[in-house]
């Protein structure tokens, strides 16, 4: 995704008669949601709910989650489960990185230390 595209997703662009209209559910549903913290659409100077191409995409998870008939409290408790989830595995993964980089510094630090013609224990003898 390039960044005009991701800025996109995440910028409110569909009013409440088009977020409505592209994920087949009703404007009063969409002012409960938000009335119950499923979703926060971002807003105008003026008040006017905006929807992004992310909203619509957790409208998605939400209408399946009322699908196989979870309830909204339920699927509060599931969408931050989710949420978290996704924030720890990208954790993990910048972690890993850190990880592997202080390995890679470490191994020229460690052989500066045993200085030349020194080999460390338990390494070729």
């Amino acid at each position: 995704m390039t960044d005009q595209s991701m800025a996109r997703s995440a910028r409110g662009v569909y009013g409440i008669s088009v977020a409505s209209e592209l994920s087949g559910i009703g404007p009063q549903t969409l002012r409960l949601y938000e009335r119950r913290g499923l979703l926060t659409p971002s807003r105008t100077d003026g008040g006017t709910r905006r929807y992004s191409d992310e909203d619509l995409e957790r409208l998605k998870r939400i209408t399946e989650l009322v699908d196989q008939g979870v309830n909204l409290v339920g699927i509060a408790q599931i969408l931050d489960l989710e949420a978290k989830n996704s924030q720890l595995v990208s954790d993990y993964a910048a972690l890993e990185l850190l990880n592997a980089d202080l390995k890679a510094k470490r191994k020229p630090a460690a052989r500066r230390r045993a200085g030349p013609g020194k080999q460390r224990k338990g390494l070729g003898s």
